[in-house]
């Protein structure tokens, strides 16, 4: 085995039996075909037989499934077996292997590494080991994450204000290299909140300059977490901070305050009319309490709001099936289409069949399918295949994908499986040699 071809199998899955392709197998019975391919290079084979051995208590033979993968010196694979034999007791195992990929030198192998120590009774080896490195976000994170075992908060904590440059503003994503003034402001916060001193990760969090991460306000999260409801609603009410919205809503709706939460959202000009990813979560909520009229009406002003975002026309789509309403969904499709001067490319035109179908059977949602100008392509034909599987023709799904090349050979090869079809699956799948890069 090489590491660069495993590599390339499991990231681009390409020649590859993705994981949930693996675990459909051993649902089926067909652990035979999951052990030999195990034995073959292919990787997520290996780790779901490993696991399953594992649950057998036959760890002895997991480790020799594992073993030529961490032989190669392969990252995911160390991580994998690493994971498995700490699940297992084997916690020096564990160690040893990932202690030798830090050692060669491995990025990401050094904070493996000391989470691993801490989670077993030496969190303070970890934490001298990691403060040469703190000037890296990522040791960093794992610094004040060991820190917290260690019971080395202020240590942690000193180090950081130490890194950090109160005359220095960033002037784009780029700027710094290493840790970056917001993440130092984050992690210091995060020390002092679970310190109990709340006011001061608030003024901390205060001093960012880029207050989302990941779809995340790190202050609303804070505020909400300590029921602080008024500086939740002063911050929410501010311009750019619609994660601070949601968290509102969302804390209001766990307090049972629903038409609170709904009002945080705003009037007809408020936070979710002109966001549409509040208005989202808007339709989310009254949906759940039982308000779906109101909800595709938010969907419905959304889409006409923003003509150019096509995923609000997918969740309007969505909202109208789960609300028995098919017929809306299509008129304002219908709507749009003559605004746009009555084309769809099929991108557009393929939100309207779960819709037919719903109106008029699985049967007309194909026939007009295939009519469009791009019905015969293969990626009508995923959406076609779809239609069927979803109605349990799945032999009929089969029959649209194999018309087509390989590109969608995932789907067809989970739908071969389900009807017992195996060895035409991992034919499908493994028809190729992964090619590495340049």
């Amino acid at each position: 085995m090489d590491a660069s071809d495993l590599d390339f199998r499991t990231r681009t899955r390409s020649g590859c039996i993705p994981p949930e392709l693996a675990s459909r197998l051993l649902e089926r019975g067909r652990a035979d075909v999951v052990e030999a391919q195990a034995g073959r290079g292919q990787w997520f084979c290996a780790l779901a037989w490993a696991k399953t051995l594992g649950d057998r208590g036959r760890e002895g033979d997991a480790w020799e499934v594992l073993a030529p993968y961490v032989a190669t010196g392969w990252w995911t694979a160390v991580v994998g077996a690493a994971g498995l034999l700490e699940g297992w007791g084997r916690v020096d195992e564990a160690i040893d292997i990932t202690r030798k990929r830090m050692e060669a030198g491995h990025p990401r192998a050094l904070d493996a590494y000391m989470r691993l120590l801490a989670r077993h009774g030496r969190a303070g080896e970890a934490f001298d080991l990691l403060v040469p490195h703190v000037d890296d976000w990522v040791i960093a994170t794992a610094l004040v994450d060991v820190a917290h075992v260690a019971g080395r908060d202020e240590e942690a904590a000193a180090l950081l204000a130490g890194l950090m440059r109160a005359d220095h503003r960033c002037v784009g994503p780029w700027c710094c290299r290493g840790l970056d003034p917001d993440t130092a402001l984050s992690l210091l916060a995060t020390i002092r909140e679970r310190q109990g001193r709340i006011d001061e990760a608030v003024a901390l969090l205060r001093r960012r300059q880029i207050v989302s991460v990941n779809g995340r306000d790190r202050l609303a999260d804070l505020l909400a977490r300590h029921g602080r409801v008024e500086e939740l609603r002063a911050y929410a009410a501010r311009d750019g901070h619609g994660e601070a919205v949601r968290q509102l809503a969302e804390l209001l709706e766990k307090g049972g305050d629903v038409d609170g939460a709904i009002a945080v959202y705003g009037p007809a000009d408020g936070p979710a009319a002109r966001d549409p990813n509040l208005a989202y979560d808007l339709a989310q909520l009254l949906t759940r309490h039982g308000r779906g009229e109101e909800a595709i009406a938010v969907m419905r002003a959304g889409a006409d709001a923003h003509p150019g975002d096509d995923w609000i026309l997918h969740a309007l789509s969505e909202l109208c099936l789960g609300q028995g309403r098919p017929a809306e969904g299509l008129a304002h499709l219908d709507a749009l289409r003559v605004r746009r001067g009555g084309e769809e490319e099929w991108e557009l035109y393929r939100v309207r069949l779960p819709l037919i179908a719903a109106c008029g059977g699985v049967d007309e949602a194909v026939e007009r399918a295939r009519a469009h100008p791009e019905g015969e392509t293969w990626y009508a034909a995923e959406d076609i295949a779809r239609l069927f599987a979803g109605v349990g023709r799945t032999e009929e799904a089969v029959a649209v994908l194999q018309g087509h090349d390989r590109r969608i050979g995932h789907d067809l090869a989970h739908h071969l499986v389900d009807l017992g079809r195996v060895e035409e699956a991992l034919d499908v799948l493994l028809h190729t040699s992964p090619r590495h890069r340049s």
